[in-house]
């Protein structure tokens, strides 16, 4: 059978693949378009196992809303560039939106998930051979609030879900971005580990140890220090930043709202990034298509 170039071009339409891996695979198998989506899906498959081993520190915080729920997802790419790629926001829009509609929670059990008529897992194997980079899940968060539910993304790179009892929508946004932009690593002093404070504790002391200050005096500075280290640390005990001169606890108050819990997720965070040696990175790439 001749192999069209109209041929050609569904195939590479409908598969996303190069047009001389279309051209092959149509003379492979005979110029059977369906068979030869299923030997493109099969080398692609091939692909993305090649690249799995690759880090993918790079890539996308994903939300999506219905009234008081949301979820929030972090998908991995290699690059800041693919990161931007259409095919590749469109991708972590939908896997947002189907972990959403479909309550899912972990990452395993969205791989069986129906997207567009296919798996979600089988949608990403093919992303990855249309891309050419590593692209993975990584995590999902769901919340769901009592009443107002703040939820925020900071370009594409942090996203933050604040449920919040009472209040209003505006406050529970405000207070989202504020964790955008301050990270607090607990809620509140209640919430902080006993060995995180036996810790800090221990610093203080040595700090003030060689001040010749009277014993009384000494514990007066090391409880007037911890106190300040865990306003530092907590949601609550932080200065708004939209109102420095007045803590995050205050405003709850004034409104009559309590912060029931929180989530925010940065693309990358926690993974060890490979320090690349660009130009030679580019020569091996020179060398390899000689």
């Amino acid at each position: 059978m001749q192999i069209t170039a109209s041929l050609v071009k569904e195939l590479r339409e409908r598969s996303g693949a190069g047009m001389m891996e279309c051209k092959k695979a149509l003379t492979e198998v005979g110029g059977d378009v369906e068979t030869a989506i299923e030997h493109l899906r099969k080398q692609g498959l091939a692909k993305a196992d090649k690249k799995a081993g690759r880090v993918a520190a790079e890539g996308r915080i994903a939300m999506a809303q219905d009234g008081s729920k949301a979820v929030l997802v972090e998908v991995n790419c290699e690059t800041d560039f693919v990161a931007k790629d259409e095919n590749f926001v469109a991708f972590c829009d939908a896997v947002a939106g189907v972990a959403l509609s479909a309550g899912i929670v972990d990452v395993v059990g969205l791989g069986n998930v129906d997207l567009n008529g296919q798996p979600l897992e089988s949608v990403r194997l093919t992303l990855v051979a249309k891309i050419g980079e590593n692209i993975q899940i990584r995590r999902i968060t769901q919340v769901t609030s009592p009443s107002a539910l703040g939820a925020y993304l900071h370009g594409s790179r942090i996203g933050v879900l604040v449920a919040v009892e009472g209040g209003s929508e505006d406050l529970a946004r405000d207070l989202a971005m504020h964790v955008a932009a301050t990270n607090p690593a607990f809620l509140d002093a209640d919430a902080v580990p006993g060995d995180v404070i036996e810790k800090e504790t221990e610093i203080l002391k040595a700090q003030v140890a060689e001040s010749g200050k009277p014993p009384e005096i000494v514990t007066k500075m090391v409880e007037g220090r911890l106190r300040k280290f865990l306003a530092e640390i907590t949601f609550v005990g932080q200065p708004f930043v939209k109102d420095p001169d007045v803590t995050v606890e205050k405003l709850l108050k004034k409104h009559d709202a309590k912060v029931v819990s929180y989530d925010r997720m940065e693309v990358g965070e926690g993974i060890e990034k490979k320090e690349e040696n660009f130009a030679a990175e580019v020569m091996a790439q020179v060398q390899a298509s000689k």
